[in-house]
Formats: structure tokens, C-alpha cells, sequence
């Protein structure tokens, strides 16, 4: 849970650095390309091409290619239709996707992770309401395929690690710049066809902002958060995922002054942390519960 708490916080600034500074006005194709290329970067030395089998490298450039390429190219976009709040709130939909794509893999129903996760989700609806326009529909739609990329992601990372055991024989920091190949992949692909070269970066801080968000927020914290992934039940990471709206939300309006409904804030936020208890509360009486089997 560690992992996955500090990721968290330091996600929490990504979302205002993104809207703030780079939104509108750095090409996000290119920033998509310049945050992944980086964090591939990071992980490459740590590369070992023969303590894995090529199928394994394949499938974790393809979990790679959807947590992180597809899930760029969507949320990047979305920021282009909607304020950093809204992003935030919109994402409230990856406990349910997270939920029900761990069910689909083992074939059965959790109703624990369930209700969980509605309750998280419904914590984070209580935050804040926005009128329906053009905008708002483009915007839902987009965060909401990255959402769904950032979902499935996790979730076979996580079922990867467990089927081939890697995390138990493997250092995962030697395997995982297969995941960062496959997203730079996507991002290549994307830039060359979609990219604007006349809107790359202007200023020192908004180069600064690419290579913080690179190396730091995505390389590093992708890797910490699917490590961590692999370390809690599905219900605490569905839970984990909905934390970082009120944390973004908080740092949006501290720092960068922007309208957010306090009450709204705390209500809601109340509500993800109590279902994160319940979540281990339920975890304990069903392990209880096997072990008096």
C-alpha cells in the first residue's frame, strides 16, 4: 500500500502542471512522446534480454502500449475540453473497470470489490458537478478511454506478474522497460501521424515540466505504482485509483488558486477513504473466513 500511497501524492501535482502549463499550448502528441521517451530512458540500463521469454516481452510491450500509450493519448486530450478539476472527477470510472476486469479474469464475482468501489466512486461523484455542454461529452468520452486503458493495464500486470511469477524471480525494475518499449511505441506512431512541430515547448519551464513529468511522475511512478499493484487485493488498488482525485483537487486549488466546492471536497473525499477501510475490513473476514475452512 505504500506504493501505492506515495505514487499518490506525487501524481497528485501532475494533473495541474499539465493543465496549467502545457495544455493548449505544447503540442500534447509531443508531450506524450517526450514523457515516455524519457521514462523508457530511465529503465533501458536496467534491460536483461535473455532472463525473459520473447512472449512474456511481448506481453508486457502490449500492457504497456495500452496502460501507458493509449492512456496518454486520450488524457492528454482531454484537457484540451476540460478544467483539471473536471479530469480529476471524470476518472471516477477506473475502480468499476478495474473491478469487473479482474472478475472477467477469474471468471467469477466479487461482490466485496464491488461495492467497494461503487462506494469510491460515488465519493468522487459527490466532489463536483459540472453543467452538460459540447465540451463536457468530448471530454467525458476521452477520459474515459483513458480510464479504461489505465485499467486494463493494471489489471494484466498484475495477473502477468502473478501467472509467470516474475516479481518473485525477476528484480521488476530488469523487465519493465518492455513496458515503457511498447508505450514509446504508441507514442512514435501517434507524433508522426498527429503531431504539430510548430507547438513544441517555448520556455524552460515547460521543458522543465516534460522532464519532471518523464522521468519522475512516469517512470519512476509508473513503475512503484504496478509494483505496488502487485503487492494489494484488487479492491485497494480500485480504491487507490480514486484517492488521487481529491489529492489533485486539493494541490489544484492550494497552489494554482482554482474554484473547488470545499464541502463538496471533503464530503467526497471522507467517503474514498472510509471505502478503502471497508475494503480491509472485508479482506480480513474473507481470509478469516478461508483460513476456519
Amino acid at each position: 500500500m505504500s506504493y501505492l500511497i506515495s505514487v499518490t501524492l506525487l501524481w497528485a501535482f501532475s494533473f495541474s502542471l499539465i493543465g496549467v502549463y502545457l495544455a493548449g499550448q505544447v503540442d500534447a502528441w509531443f508531450s506524450v512522446l517526450m514523457r515516455v521517451g524519457l521514462a523508457m530512458l530511465v529503465f533501458l540500463p536496467f534491460l536483461r534480454l535473455n532472463e525473459i521469454p520473447w512472449q512474456t516481452a511481448v506481453k508486457l510491450m502490449a500492457i504497456g502500449a495500452i496502460q501507458l500509450g493509449l492512456m496518454y493519448v486520450f488524457y492528454y486530450q482531454s484537457f484540451l475540453y476540460l478544467s483539471v478539476p473536471e479530469v480529476l472527477l471524470f476518472t471516477v470510472m477506473t475502480p468499476i473497470y478495474i473491478t469487473l476486469l479482474n472478475d472477467a479474469f477469474e471468471q467469477k464475482f466479487h461482490l466485496n470489490f464491488m461495492l467497494t468501489a461503487l462506494l469510491a466512486t460515488s465519493g468522487a461523484i459527490a466532489i463536483r458537478f459540472s453543467t452538460i455542454d459540447a465540451n463536457f461529452i468530448i471530454g467525458l468520452v476521452l477520459v474515459q478511454a483513458a480510464n479504461l486503458c489505465f485499467a486494463t493495464g493494471q489489471v494484466c500486470y498484475k495477473h502477468l506478474m502473478a501467472t509467470q511469477q516474475l516479481n518473485q524471480s525477476i528484480n521488476q525494475k530488469a523487465i519493465f522497460a518492455w513496458f515503457f518499449i511498447g508505450a514509446f511505441c504508441v507514442a512514435v506512431i501517434c507524433y508522426l501521424i498527429f503531431g504539430n512541430a510548430n507547438k513544441l515547448p517555448t520556455t524552460e519551464l515547460q521543458w522543465g515540466i516534460l522532464v519532471y513529468l518523464g522521468i519522475i511522475a512516469s517512470g519512476i511512478g509508473f513503475f512503484a505504482w504496478n509494483k505496488g499493484a502487485t503487492l494489494v487485493n484488487v479492491g485497494a488498488l480500485a480504491i487507490m485509483n480514486n484517492l488521487l482525485i481529491p489529492a489533485g483537487i486539493i494541490v489544484n486549488l492550494v497552489i494554482w488558486n482554482r474554484d473547488a466546492d470545499i464541502p463538496r471536497l471533503v464530503f467526497g473525499g471522507s467517503l474514498i477513504v472510509l471505502s478503502l477501510f471497508l475494503n480491509q475490513w472485508l479482506e480480513k473476514r474473507r481470509n478469516a473466513s478461508k483460513a476456519s475452512e
